[in-house]
């Protein structure tokens, strides 16, 4: 098990297994040392466990540990480019995409989630650029996405 994934069992977490695409693309791609994910939804067990807008049907609490299931999930797909989370050097940028209701404002606050885990389980290496956005629908009504970019070690 990697020091990474040690990490995420002291917080209580696992790394799930990686999620099947929903539309034509991969988990993530590797180019050079830098690995992209595609946006990763906050599936488990194959299913969004709520659906909906931030602000409306969800709340920002319960959106920002759906943020938290995308990121672990975008470190399943890093995983299955890499092998080894241990070769993570960075997290370059996140990306969180929140679909709010028309009032909602506080999407920075819900891609905490996300920011906050990978801080929290990768230290330095953690600390990230970042966008937030929100908008108006994502994919399967799923109140969260979030992507990533990572540098890696290289062999």
């Amino acid at each position: 098990m990697s020091k990474v994934e040690e990490k995420l069992a002291e917080l209580g977490l696992t790394l799930p297994p990686v999620a099947a695409p929903v539309a034509a693309y991969v988990p993530a791609v590797q180019s050079g040392d830098l690995v992209f994910t595609s946006g990763q939804l906050p599936v488990v067990g194959g299913k969004l466990p709520t659906t909906g807008k931030v602000g409306a049907e969800v709340s920002p609490e319960e959106a920002k540990e759906l943020a938290q299931i995308c990121a672990l999930n975008a470190l399943a797909a890093v995983k299955s480019v890499i092998g080894d989370l241990d070769r993570i050097e960075r997290v370059v940028k996140v990306v969180g995409f929140v679909a709010a209701a028309p009032d909602f404002i506080a999407v920075p606050g819900v891609v905490n989630g996300a920011s906050e885990l990978l801080g929290a389980v990768l230290g330095e290496a953690g600390v990230h650029a970042r966008s937030a956005v929100g908008v108006a629908v994502l994919p399967l009504d799923a109140p969260v996405e979030v992507e990533l970019q990572v540098r890696v070690k290289t062999a």
